[in-house]
Order: structure tokens, then sequence, then C-alpha cells
């Protein structure tokens, strides 16, 4: 009768299987020595997991097949003794397995028997094994580590990044379009205030579909939008604290600046904010944001059922209103408010020498901006003193209580020097002429009221962040209190729209000697 065997390979990663073949190599080794002891290879077991491991998907099949065929002493054909396991006690366990499910371990390279000698041989090629793999973890990490040390990530890409080879660099995070545009305006929506909370990123985001299909199946979850929110490397810079990597700029190009990052986390750490409301629709763009006039809470709207056709309204449902429940018709309010924008644009005459003005403070900034480059600049040489001569304490320190107290010293001022250095090169960068730079604000800024005829839902909600400085109290049936302006619009307000000039620099009084 044929002696009945099965092989068993295994690759440490799916790469090895996708991309290499050696599988396909154990495999013809082992039937090679099948062939040549006369056995018949019922079956091939495969794993692509760690030798580390010992809970395999393969191997459960293979103890599983042999404790089935328990009565017909069945031969395991394994290439290699590392094959079976990188560790000795894995490998002590697996064979014990074996044995007790009825197989009989054999391999091309070495022979497996129960006398001191071969035991011996075999403890000794398992601990090899073990070693070759700890060292090759050990090369593979500080390999990584020094790679990481020179600016370069080397772990999976954040979303909105992917590798590429670089000539000179080898693989390097590039922006991975179009999602590095969306993920680049949600991050720079949320610093902005555009995005008053975590949810209205997400919201932002379910708006573009190629985004959202790249997704998981179960979507997007706030905790992953926190992860989007601190991750450094969106701002071109990486760090790795259980790898002793400090905080370093990153030799990918960043998707925000450094400053743009700070202040999402500051974000983050400010108090709870409301949440987005989820009720904000296309056909009630002000809900949340009008306040009722009696209570000063925020109305809330709905449609009514009447008997040809349904009727929208905007209503307070705080009980304790004198307004509660009494509700105001949707075109009297919107109406209201589009008549309250309409007389916010300002005449040509008076946009005209507003923006004169803006135009001559930014000229008047631009005159002092070397200045302020150079101040920056000192400092960061100032801060680079001082971070040597707290590596140089830390070098010196003996109680592990004022080594960690340094650490975070050290680690504030690299964050510190980093946020001056990017602010100074920032600054440094060629800017625009006012037209350019300003050209998108100044239009808004001399017809809010087109871009909230014309806007989507989310434009719309931009318009009220920006026109005014509180939400808006109506009071049934007189109207709008008078509104709280934002900063650029009030300053118009109080401009005179008569024909005006800026005063000249040396005033109206005559020079005296």
């Amino acid at each position: 009768m044929t002696q009945k065997a099965v092989i068993y390979a295994r690759v440490s990663s799916v790469r090895q299987t996708t991309q290499g073949n050696g599988l396909s190599s154990q495999e013809t080794r082992c039937r090679e020595y099948a062939k040549f002891h006369n056995y018949e290879v019922v079956r091939v077991f495969t794993d692509d997991l760690s030798g580390a491991l010992e809970k395999r998907p393969g191997m459960k099949a293979l103890l599983t097949y042999l404790v089935k065929h328990r009565k017909d002493q069945t031969v395991v054909i394994i290439d290699d003794i590392s094959r079976l396991a990188r560790g000795v006690e894995a490998h002590l366990r697996l064979r014990h397995a074996i044995d007790k499910a009825g197989g009989k371990l054999e391999s091309p390279t070495l022979e497996f028997g129960e006398d001191s000698d071969a035991q011996l041989v075999e403890m000794l090629l398992a601990s090899v094994s073990q070693h070759q793999r700890q060292k090759n973890a050990e090369q593979t990490k500080n390999r990584m580590r020094a790679r990481m040390m020179n600016g370069y990530w080397v772990f999976q890409p954040p979303f909105g990044y992917r590798y590429e080879m670089v000539s000179g660099q080898g693989r390097i995070l590039v922006p991975n379009e179009p999602f590095a545009s969306i993920m680049k305006e949600g991050l720079a929506g949320f610093a902005s205030g555009r995005f008053s909370t975590q949810v209205e990123v997400l919201r932002f985001f379910e708006q573009h579909p190629e985004f959202m299909a790249a997704q998981p199946k179960a979507g997007i979850r706030n905790q992953r939008i926190k992860v989007w929110l601190t991750q450094p490397l969106y701002a071109g810079y990486l760090e790795k604290p259980d790898w002793d990597i400090t905080l370093r700029q990153a030799q990918h190009e960043p998707l925000i600046s450094w400053t743009q990052f700070q202040r999402i986390q500051e974000r983050l750490n400010e108090r709870a904010r409301v949440p987005a409301r989820a009720d904000v629709r296309d056909d009630f763009p002000l809900r949340g944001f009008i306040l009722c006039g009696d209570c000063d809470k925020p109305l809330t709207a709905c449609w009514t059922k009447g008997k040809t056709k349904r009727y929208p309204y905007y209503l307070c449902f705080n009980t304790s209103c004198a307004s509660n429940r009494k509700s105001i018709p949707k075109a009297e309010i919107e109406d209201a408010f589009e008549d309250m924008l309409q007389k916010m644009q300002p005449s040509r005459s008076l946009f005209k020498l507003a923006a004169t003005m803006f135009e001559e403070l930014y000229d008047n900034g631009a005159k002092n901006l070397r200045m302020r480059i150079d101040g920056d600049h000192k400092q960061v040489h100032a801060l680079e003193k001082k971070i040597e001569k707290v590596v140089d304490r830390i070098v010196n320190a003996s109680s592990d209580r004022m080594i960690s107290a340094l650490e975070e010293r050290l680690a504030s001022l690299e964050s510190e020097k980093v946020t001056l250095a990017e602010k100074a090169q920032n600054m440094a960068k060629p800017r625009g002429t006012f037209e350019e730079i300003f050209e998108l604000s100044m239009r808004f800024l001399g017809n809010p009221y087109k871009l909230w005829t014309y806007g989507s839902l989310e434009e719309k909600r931009l318009v009220l962040k920006l026109t005014f400085a509180r939400n808006l109290a109506y009071v049934r049936k007189q109207g709008f209190r008078t509104p709280n302006l934002s900063m650029p619009f009030k300053l118009l307000s109080k401009i005179p729209s008569a024909d005006f000039k800026m005063v000249p620099a040396e005033g109206f009084e005559p020079p005296t000697l």
C-alpha cells in the first residue's frame, strides 16, 4: 500500500504569495522528495503568515486532516524546518500537535528522529531559525527607523497619499488624486472654521462619491475623522515616539501647512461645540441659524399638510416661549433675510473706496514683512541653541524623571521651532498682487446676496458664517432685529458713502520746522 503524504508550505506574507514563487518552489521540492520515497501526495496546505505565529489557517486545516485520517499515519513533508515555525516554542508545540494528530514529520533537509542526537540537531536548527527571524526583524526595523530619521514614511500611506518610486529617494509618498484634493479641502476647512465640528467634515466628504467609494464598506466613522485630523503627515511632518523619532520635516509634499495643522489641534482641544444639525436641508437653509425673537432659542422648521398641498413654516418649539408652536411662513422669513442681504451690498463708489483702503493696508503690511521674517529667523536660531542645551542635559541626566521632563521640553521646543520656521518660510514665498489674492473675497464682500442666491447649501451656510458675527433674531410680525455683522461688513457700514479720500501720511496740518 502506497504511503499517503501531505505537503505544508509557508511564506511570511501575502505579498510573497502574489509577487514571488516561494510556495511553488517549496511544493516542487517536497514533491520531488515524495517521489523519491514513493509517497503519494494527497493534499497541499499553505500559509502566508509569519513563522512566529502558531495559529494559521493552513496549519489548522492540516491538523484537522491528520486527525480525520489518524488510522493511516500520514507523512507531513516540509521543505525546511523554518517553514514549520520561526521560534523554538512555536516549533515544539506544532511538532507535538502533528505527532498527536497522527502525522509523521519529514523534510528533504533534515532527518527528524527520536534519539538524542537527532533532537539536539532539530533544536539547534529551530534556535537558528528563531535567531534569523529575530535578526531579520531587527535589521528591518533599523533600516526603517533610519529612513524615517531622514524624513521618509515607511508604513502604510495615509488616505490621500500613495507610494511612488522616485529616482535617488526610493519609495516616497505622493498625493493620490482626486482624494488628496478632497482631503486637503476638508482639513483646511476645519482649520479655518468653515467646518465647526468633525461631523461637518464627515458630511463634506460624503458629498464626494468618489471619495466615499474608496472607503471601507462600513463607511467613515468619527474616529477615523479624528485620526485624519491628528495625522502630522498631512502637514509634511512625521514622528514615531516609540522608536525615539521626534517630530521632523518629511520629504513628501504636504496637503496643508503646519500652522493649519496646529490650528486643527487647538480646535480639537477647545471646549465642546454644539453638534452640527442633521436636519439642515436645502428646503430650510436658515434652520438653526435664526433665533426666536421672544426666547432667543433657534427656530426649527417643518412642512405642514393642507387640503391640497404642503406648506413650509419656521416655528419655535420652546414650551416656555410666548411664540411656542406659532408658525411663521418660510417665505416671510427668507424674503426678509434676502432683502437684508441685498441692502448690505455696498454702492460702487463705497466698494471702490473700501478696496483702495484694503489695498493700501495690504501694501503697508508687505513693507513690514521682511522685518517680521528676520525676527522669526532670529527666534529659530535662539530655539536651536535651547534645543542643543536640552539635549546636552538629557545626555548627562541620571534620573528617569528628569529625562522624561527634559524630553517633554525638547518636544515642545521642536514643535515651536517647526512652527516658526514654517511661518518664516511661508512669509518669504512670493506673494501675488492684491487683486490675485483677494479677488474672490472682494467679490463676496461686494455682493453676498449673489452667493446666497446661486450657491449650494454648504455655500449658503458659509455666507451666514462670514456675514454675521452672531445668529439673527426674528420677532414674529415685526421682522429681524438689528444684525451683528462680521468685521468686514461692520467696517463697510461705518465708511461714509460720500467721496472721501484717504488721509495722507503727513496729515492735514502744514509741516513745521
